[in-house]
């Protein structure tokens, strides 16, 4: 016996979802990776409006009143570490610039010879005590040349200037 289907009342067809299940009821990979996308835009707002937050002043209303006290000019930035040392303080400065021969000139005119004693050294003052015997040279070399009533290229002012104090 064939039911019969009432012909003003149909019934109302379920529609399908789009997202199809796999077996064992785990959605197709499409729609995780549409999630993962839709997640790291929500992430990329929300550091937009951080930043935002901090460039931004604050209003008058949640502005704080000055206290008695004084608050720090500056904060005091935490150091970033270069990492785990590969060589040891006490390492030979020979081993570390087997092949530059000009940085194993330098080291021997400071006399250092670990890397504790150069890294007492600040650059500028490496750079400093290696300039200073040139420029004490180059201002001899004047001075002998303006007393034999010669100079150096533009440089004839400093002989005289010399020779009027002589």
């Amino acid at each position: 016996m064939a039911k019969k289907k009432a012909v003003g009342n149909k019934t109302k067809k379920k529609k399908k979802s789009v997202v199809k299940q796999k077996a064992g009821g785990r959605r197709k990979a499409a729609l995780a990776v549409d999630q993962r996308k839709q997640q790291a835009a929500k992430k990329v707002k929300q550091k937009a409006a951080a930043l935002n937050k901090v460039t931004a002043k604050p209003a008058k209303a949640t502005r704080q009143k000055k206290s008695g006290k004084k608050q720090k000019a500056g904060k005091t930035l935490k150091r970033t570490s270069l990492g785990r040392p590969r060589v040891t303080a006490g390492g030979r400065l020979d081993q570390v610039f087997q092949k530059d021969y000009q940085a194993r000139e330098v080291f021997d005119f400071l006399g250092v010879s670990t890397l504790r004693e150069l890294e007492s050294f600040a650059p500028d003052e490496i750079i400093d005590k290696l300039t200073s015997p040139m420029v004490q040279t180059v201002q001899r070399i004047r001075k002998t040349l303006a007393m034999v009533n010669r100079s150096l290229a533009n440089d004839h002012e400093f002989a005289l200037e010399f020779k009027s104090f002589l």
